[in-house]
């Protein structure tokens, strides 16, 4: 009997469960990794010059959109969406151009912490303005998109500026072996050093409860607005380090917004995150966005009308989403 008892404890204790469990539950994001690998390999394939320079362009080239898609992925966590991380981007980017030109190389590094506090301002003046108006996430970010704009060109009405050397170093070159690129290793170590902590806290499980259910949240003691809040000053945190990376990247300011605002919203499609808000992670986007940039990228080694770019990258978010739906029908089903 005892014997018996003891297998039944060493099946429910296998240490392999949680490995599989812990696979069942970011299976998406799996697959996605998956999918960037083989877009590797076919770039190789198509392209076998592409290696250490390709690489390191890569990191670099997805930096600024990789942390607004972030961005955005905290706020759609959060029940929320943001269409003015383009702005903000812009802002805070030529804050710290106009700031650090023709300064000494320790003054960027006060600049830097200026601006990373405006960015949590910005953020947090979004989040208040959607909890104390309760409008729409959705009109109240594209009003503050055309007000943090303005804000941008009245501080730098063309591109200019200048950056620190040292933060242009830190996203350029390798880390350590050629084929780590400090931009990519800068990401990782941003997201982990910010989110994770946050992500494991009473804030960042608030984060999850109201965009799951709101009112439920609300009843178990949540504090809905604060937490709305939160959720805003984080995403407003991780655009002003994607418009410091532009800054970096660049050596400028500039103030007209990219297209960063729908792309990150894409990269949050593909990347798991549910639009309805409780459900999904950052690294799914991060993921996500290199793979948006590849499939560019290959598309021009082929020679193929960049313009098409779009519409593919189009035609797999719809896919995405009908996927998605589907497997909702289904688990309501069930």
């Amino acid at each position: 009997m005892s014997a018996a008892t003891g297998t039944t404890r060493a099946a429910r204790t296998n240490p392999a469960d949680p490995i599989a469990a812990w696979a069942r539950r970011n299976g998406w994001t799996l697959g996605l990794l998956g999918f960037l690998v083989l877009l590797l390999l076919f770039t190789k394939y198509i392209q076998p010059r592409y290696g250490v320079f390709g690489v390191q362009g890569l990191a670099i080239s997805v930096l600024p959109l990789a942390l607004a898609a972030v961005a955005q992925a905290v706020v759609v966590m959060g029940g929320g969406i943001d269409l003015s991380i383009g702005s903000m981007m812009a802002l805070t980017s030529v804050v710290a151009a106009t700031q650090m030109d023709g300064q000494t190389e320790q003054f960027g590094i006060v600049v830097v912490v200026g601006v990373l506090l405006l960015g949590l301002v910005l953020g947090a003046v979004n989040g208040g303005l959607v909890v104390v108006t309760r409008v729409p996430d959705i009109v109240v970010t594209l009003a503050m998109s055309f007000v943090w704009a303005g804000c941008a060109l009245l501080v730098l009405p063309t591109p200019g500026g200048g950056s620190a050397r040292w933060l242009m170093n830190i996203t350029s070159g390798s880390f350590g072996n050629e084929w780590i690129p400090k931009a990519a290793v800068l990401l990782l170590v941003v997201v982990a050093v910010i989110w994770l902590p946050v992500a494991r806290s009473r804030g960042g499980l608030s984060i999850y409860a109201i965009g799951s259910n709101k009112l439920a949240a609300f009843r178990s003691g949540v504090p809905v607005g604060r937490t709305k809040i939160l959720s805003y000053a984080l995403m407003g945190l991780f655009a002003a380090l994607a418009g410091l990376s532009l800054t970096a990247s660049t050596g400028i300011g500039t103030p007209v917004p990219g297209p960063y605002t729908l792309l990150s919203v894409a990269a949050v499609v593909l990347g798991g995150v549910s639009l309805a808000g409780g459900r999904g992670g950052v690294f799914g986007p991060i993921v996500a966005v290199m793979i948006l940039q590849m499939i560019r990228t290959d598309m021009t080694l082929l020679d193929v009308n960049t313009n098409l770019a779009t519409v593919l990258q189009g035609a797999i978010l719809i896919g995405v989403v009908m996927i998605g739906s589907i497997v909702q029908i289904r688990r309501a089903r069930a």
